[in-house]
């Protein structure tokens, strides 16, 4: 449903009011189920969830970019990342990255890509326990970079995925 009502926006964004460019956010695939009062299924077993419950489903950006790209404008992934460990993160990493890559393959505008979030943060409903970032942040609010970090500086410095693998 979530996804009807947002495709809907983006098939009616265009002309003089359009903008510059769009900033596309993506987390996760979500199921529907009527019969919840929130309308929102729980994913079958077997999928894989991060620390927030959400499924991780790479293709989901893919497919959003080219829904976004419908609107003629300039892409930037403004948000995308996973609450996890951070060996999972560099998965999840490379998943979403390749989706993105596959998306500009394909011929989708994608200019950009930002991580959510830079640094491990307090989430409203779960306090500190979910890990988002690529930085680590102590009790006492120092900060050190986790190998995710290191990782994803090392593509944005080669423009290379293999870059992920490579050892700091």
């Amino acid at each position: 449903m979530r996804y009807e009502i947002v495709g809907r926006y983006l098939d009616n964004l265009t002309g003089a009011d359009a903008g510059d460019w769009l900033g596309v956010q993506y987390y996760r695939k979500q199921w529907v189920d009527p019969d919840s009062p929130t309308f929102f299924g729980t994913p079958p077993p077997g999928v894989p969830l991060t620390q927030m419950g959400w499924a991780v489903h790479p293709d989901g950006l893919r497919e959003m970019l080219h829904r976004a790209a419908r609107t003629g404008l300039p892409l930037y992934v403004t948000e995308n990342g996973i609450a996890t460990t951070d060996t999972e993160r560099v998965a999840y990493l490379r998943s979403h990255l390749t989706a993105l890559a596959r998306a500009r393959a394909e011929g989708v505008d994608v200019r950009g890509y930002l991580h959510w979030s830079a640094f491990d943060n307090f989430e409203w409903s779960e306090g500190y326990r979910p890990k988002f970032g690529l930085i680590a942040v102590g009790d006492d609010f120092t900060r050190h970079p986790k190998p995710s970090a290191h990782a994803l500086a090392r593509v944005a410095t080669t423009g290379r995925l293999d870059a992920l693998d490579q050892p700091e």
